[in-house]
This record gives structure tokens, sequence and C-alpha cells, in this order.
């Protein structure tokens, strides 16, 4: 089957269970082993940032005792990102497909979405959605705020308990003690999307695209230097030269291209050519598709900029409530920021290095642990103009809008 899977008939217009089944048809009934074997032979990965298995979490949580529940993580923390919006916006009966056919198998009485509340549009046609259906599970849809940190799952299952956002360190994780105590499923929305899918067609059937290893297909968010940013969704393998042609092409040279978000790497221009949508390639380069954000970085636009006010914004976003956050992440924006005006002294990439290195695996989510992919990617990738700015101090392209700065979430729309 051809592109468009997940965005198959999906328009505002028609996001009701109504057109939603007169496109993809009803969900056939399986069987808790039916379904688990499916999903496994599928070689589901999920789409939220991790590319954990969905099968062996689907039973991790089955294998629990006691009542479960299952959580569908649209917080989409990662600011660059709008798929998951987008996703549960235009095919929100899709994504409540996949997250009951979950509930079913892994005997979860509860399903809960959690919507971050910039996402008007998406919490109106969500909660459309939910009152279209008639289920024996109970579902629910939570607001939670606008933040990087809503989007790690212990941040959130502690937000909808009553607390306060921030991680808790394993264990116990979300599978073994999640909302309220529960065993608690959790994907994000284009996950569940998959998996309803996947049941309806099977794994022969989601495997025609892809590649063996990372089979499927996968939303992207496409911003950056090109003629039509917005959501596309693209065969997982699909060479990044070919997403960004699907955009409308570049509108100027681009020095890099940074895939998966705020925690990505960036991929150099000579090697975007050979570099594919797949965690495999992707891995070559120290990252991941991660959460499927794509940008382009343009030729004009100064990298030292975009990499010290990131690091600095991912600082400003994390809990401080760990020595990597509270004390690691600010040290190294004193780094960037000195290195970025020309005041660094010798010792400053010696000492970025060692911290990065002191800061990975520390934390109590794995924040830190991204700012330094991040940061660690493009010291690699910008090393020219890293070294020009320590010599020489501000450049020209210093004063130009950053590229990567976080953008409203009603400027995106499925290209």
């Amino acid at each position: 089957m051809s592109l468009p899977r997940l965005l198959a008939g999906a328009q505002e217009r028609t996001a009701f269970l109504a057109a939603h089944e007169a496109t993809h048809g009803r969900l056939p009934a399986r069987t808790r082993d039916e379904l688990f074997e499916m999903v496994d032979a599928a070689g589901l990965r999920g789409r939220g940032g991790a590319s954990f298995p969905t099968a062996v979490k689907l039973r991790s949580v089955a294998e629990q005792r006691g009542p479960r529940a299952v959580l569908v993580n649209g917080a989409e923390g990662e600011p660059m990102s709008a798929k998951d919006q987008v996703l549960m916006r235009l095919a929100p009966h899709l994504i409540l497909d996949g997250a009951l056919a979950a509930a079913i198998a892994v005997d979860a009485q509860e399903v809960v979405v959690a919507v971050h509340k910039g996402a008007v549009e998406t919490g109106v046609a969500i909660r459309r959605a939910v009152q279209e259906r008639v289920a024996g599970v109970k579902i629910t849809v939570r607001d939670v705020p606008v933040a990087y940190l809503a989007g790690e799952e212990t941040a959130l299952i502690r937000f909808l308990d009553g607390g306060a956002l921030l991680p808790t360190a394993a264990p116990p994780r979300p599978f073994e003690r999640g909302l309220r105590g529960q065993p608690t499923l959790v994907q994000n929305p284009e996950t569940f999307a998959h998996l309803a899918l996947i049941a309806r067609h099977g794994p022969t059937w989601f495997r025609e695209l892809g590649t063996p290893a990372h089979p499927g297909s996968t939303l992207v968010t496409v911003a950056g230097a090109v003629r039509q940013p917005g959501v596309l969704e693209m065969a997982c393998g699909t060479p990044l030269e070919r997403v960004l042609a699907a955009a409308g092409g570049v509108t100027e040279p681009v020095r890099a291209v940074l895939v998966g978000g705020f925690h990505g790497v960036w991929i150099g221009a000579d090697d975007i050519r050979r570099t594919t949508l797949d965690d495999e390639s992707l891995a070559l380069h120290g990252g991941s598709l991660a959460a499927g954000v794509i940008v382009a970085l343009p030729g004009t636009a100064c990298p030292m900029v975009e990499l010290a006010k990131t690091v600095h914004w991912l600082a400003e976003q994390s809990a401080h409530q760990c020595g990597p956050c509270r004390n690691g992440l600010p040290a190294i924006v004193g780094v960037l920021d000195a290195m970025a005006v020309g005041r660094a002294d010798a010792t400053a990439r010696e000492r970025l290095q060692r911290w990065s290195g002191d800061l990975l695996g520390r934390g109590a989510c794995r924040l830190p642990d991204g700012a330094v992919r991040f940061l660690n990617s493009g010291m690699r990738v910008f090393a020219a103009e890293v070294a020009d700015h320590e010599q020489q101090g501000p450049c020209d392209a210093c004063r130009r809008p950053m590229t990567l700065a976080v953008p409203r979430t009603s400027e995106w729309v499925a290209a």
C-alpha cells in the first residue's frame, strides 16, 4: 500500500467516526495473543523518541498484576515537533482505535489521553472523537502544561496523579507502576495509530514500506530552509534529500540538517545525500529518528548561536532537581556563551568535553543526555564555525533570527 497511511483521508472536516470508518473500515476484534504476535511480527517501534519495541511494552504491562491503564502521551514536549498534534487533530479515531485495542489486550480499565494546553484545536478534536465512542473502557482527556518535561513519561504521570511536573528516577518503570500506581502502557499517539493499522491489515502489509530493521512509515515535522514546512508521512528508510524535496525543496544552500529535534544530531551537508530516515543510518552519526524532527539549517544561519541558545533553552526547561541539570547544564551554557563572543580561554573545549561526559546517564531523566548529544554533534559538524567564534567573536550571521526558534503550534499543518 502506498502513502499516506496514517493521514489517509485525514482532513479536519472529516475527523468524525463515520468518515474514519469509511476510510479505514471498522477495527476487527483481536485476541490478546493475536494482537501481540501481529505487532511483534510487524516490528513496530515506538514513534515517540526512544524507538522501543511496542510488542515488548505490551507484554510487559500484560504480565503485571492488578488493574492496568493505557496512557496516550500526546504532550509532545519537543518544541520543533508537531506531528502528534496534527495526527490527533486530523485522525483522532485512528489513535483511539489503537489505544482501545491495546487496552483490551492488556486488560486495562482506563485510557487517558494527554494533550498540551497550547494545542487548543487538537484538544477539541480528540474530545469530540471520544464523545462519539461507545466503549467498555473509560476514556479521559487531560490537559497538561506546555513544557519540555511534559513529554517525559514519568514527569507526565506524576503530574496526572496530582504532583509536580518532575521526572522520577527508575525503577519502578511505568509498566510496573504508573498512573495511580497501576501498571501503565505509555505510547505516543503515532504509535497507537500504527498499532490500529496493523490490527486491521497485518504485519506483512505494514512491512511493505520501510526497511527490514525499521519497517513502516513515520510522521516527520520538516522545518527550516524548506519551501513548505509542515508534517509529512514518509516511508522509513527514505533519503533525507527526498524528505527535503517532499517539503518543497530547500530555499537556499543548506549547511546541515538536524534530525530528532533538540535531543537529536546534526547531519553535515556532505552527509545528507547518503543518510536515510531510519535509526540504523542515523546511528552512524550517534543519533536516531527520535521525535521525527527534520530541520534544514540554512548556510546564512550562525551554527554557534543555534548551539548556544538551544542548550541554554534546554537548561532552563530542566527540572533543576538533580546535579546534571542544576549544575552541569548551566556550567556548559556559560562556556558556550563565552565561546560564542570570543571570550573563552584555551581550556574551554576541554572543559566542555569533560563536563559533557560527566553528565551522561546521571540525570533523573534523559534531558541532560539529549542536550549533550545535540551539543557534541554540533561541535563536531560545525567545528570550523566554532573555531572562528573562539578566535574572532560574533559573526555577521549572529544577528539573524534563529532557525531553531520555537514555533507556534498553530503554524503547523499537514503538508
